[in-house]
């Protein structure tokens, strides 16, 4: 019976290194515990940027360049050896960690971030990255739109992982994919909150069968760095909390075996009992037998979407 923990804290907000630091030390904390899973919250390294939700649109233009100039320093770059410390503290405790982070793409252009969830295995390997799919309102002016290549449950030791990020569980399409291809633990790094977003957690473990798992997004405002460009003007209250959290662990069938934790910083933990899974499906599998292939399809596309193919010549003298 895997053990998880969903780690509710804040980054070293546009702090790489700092935020991959505190990501070490709370893995560390909850592999203690004898976790075997520990979640992190969305876009954790360097931190979600929550200024977008108040910054005017089409307002101070030289404010969001400095911020996402910020943004894009510190976003994880998967070329690079940005993780090396998380994939050696996943070796070293034996232990899958899910995390969301900013991620810059060294492939093409090198100048897009997309808003991604990272499953890394305990043999300090990445089993899977996600790009979320559409982001949501403003965030579209920070985040790429990424595709389905993520879209994929991995089967572990500890049960069959799959990760849709914040309002991607409201895509019914996307929840369907992973239905379809077994999952059995959703995990959902979001900054959604609210009891419209766990009444959301506890719909999907119902609908999915699945062990629901929404690592929330908490943030107070003395964890706004002074450094931060327009902080007077965009968080100037130190005393509140700009993201409640929320972080929740709901099982099969809709009951919350851990959490909401709200306006707090802690760690959630539950013991997943996976074959509470196939009691669920017994008699609601809404990708098998409760499905009708023969009136309903979905077609996913889960090729890796390129903007250029580049054809290099491999005889020097063609």
């Amino acid at each position: 019976m895997p053990r998880l923990a969903v780690v509710q804290q804040p980054p070293v907000l546009l702090d790489k290194a700092g935020s991959v630091e505190r990501l070490v030390k709370s893995t560390r904390e909850a592999a203690l515990q004898g976790a075997q899973i520990v979640v992190f919250p969305e876009a954790f390294i360097p931190g979600y940027p929550s200024w977008i939700w108040r910054l005017r649109p089409g307002g101070d233009m030289s404010l969001s360049d400095q911020l996402h100039a910020a943004l894009l320093a510190n976003a994880v770059s998967l070329q690079s050896d940005d993780l090396s410390p998380i994939l050696k503290a996943a070796s070293e405790h034996s232990v899958h960690i899910v995390f969301g982070m900013n991620e810059r793409d060294s492939e093409f252009s090198r100048g897009t971030i997309y808003n991604s969830v990272a499953v890394i295995g305990p043999e300090g390997t990445v089993l899977n990255r996600h790009r979320k799919m559409m982001p949501t309102n403003p965030e579209r002016m920070v985040w790429g739109m990424g595709d389905a290549s993520g879209l994929k449950v991995i089967d572990t030791a500890a049960g069959r992982i799959a990760t849709l990020i914040c309002w991607e569980s409201y895509m019914p399409l996307a929840r369907y994919a992973l239905y379809a291809d077994g999952v059995e633990i959703y995990i959902t790094p979001t900054y959604d909150t609210g009891e419209r977003c766990i009444a959301t957690m506890q719909h999907i473990a119902r609908e999915g069968g699945c062990w629901v798992v929404s690592s929330g997004v908490a943030l107070h405002g003395r964890d706004i760095p002074d450094s931060l460009p327009g902080k007077a003007v965009l968080f100037p209250n130190a005393d509140e909390w700009i993201n409640a959290g929320d972080s929740v662990v709901v099982a099969p069938g809709g009951k919350i075996v851990a959490g909401p934790l709200r306006n707090e910083y802690g760690i959630l933990y539950a013991d997943i009992e996976l074959e509470r899974v196939g009691i669920a499906r017994r008699s609601l599998d809404t990708a098998g037998h409760y499905a009708r292939p023969d009136i309903f399809q979905l077609s996913v596309n889960r090729r890796p979407l390129r903007p250029v193919e580049m054809q290099d010549a491999t005889d020097p003298s063609s």
